[in-house]
């Protein structure tokens, strides 16, 4: 299966710019290499440079795309670390509060943490931990109570999965 996308191309809903890696991961993915490559690419980029968080958000995506749960909730705990490191504030999703962090500024590694953390959710949901998403969908509420990163549909999906 062949990449068919730049990096530069790819919304990143979280927001902020990171030229830098991102032009990395744009020369090297547009290069055509398969999914195999990618993988390659980005976790070399994240090698070099721990906090390209373009190439978290593309490495966890291409490894829950591909069903690699185990190894994308992996990814997503390195992501949510270097966000956590980067904004200056606690790793413990639990010891957060709404005030503790820029969690609305879009430009910000706090909403790049709360934009992971609903990637953790999803992946959770996926594995069937309904139990351990839900905790995790109330503490994204908390903090984004505007639902700017979407997390009402991860929960819209959990509430489907507890009934059926």
């Amino acid at each position: 299966m062949i990449l068919d996308f730049r990096v530069k191309e790819v919304p990143l809903p979280f927001g902020g710019e990171q030229p830098g890696p991102t032009q990395r991961l744009d020369a090297l993915l547009s290069a055509g290499g398969n999914l195999s490559h990618a993988e390659q690419v980005l976790r070399a980029t994240l090698e070099s440079d721990p906090d390209a968080f373009a190439a978290y958000f593309a490495l966890y995506k291409l490894l829950f795309r591909q069903s690699r749960l185990v190894e994308a909730e992996a990814v997503v705990g390195s992501a949510l670390a270097a966000a956590a490191r980067q904004g200056g504030f606690d790793l413990n999703w639990q010891n957060h509060a709404a005030g503790s962090a820029p969690w609305s500024t879009v430009n910000s590694a706090a909403h790049f943490y709360l934009f992971t953390l609903k990637a953790l959710s999803f992946i959770l949901l996926r594995q069937g931990r309904i139990a351990d998403c839900r905790p995790i969908l109330d503490k994204i509420e908390e903090l984004d109570p505007g639902d700017l990163i979407g997390a009402s549909v991860i929960r819209a999906y959990a509430d489907g999965a507890a009934s059926s």
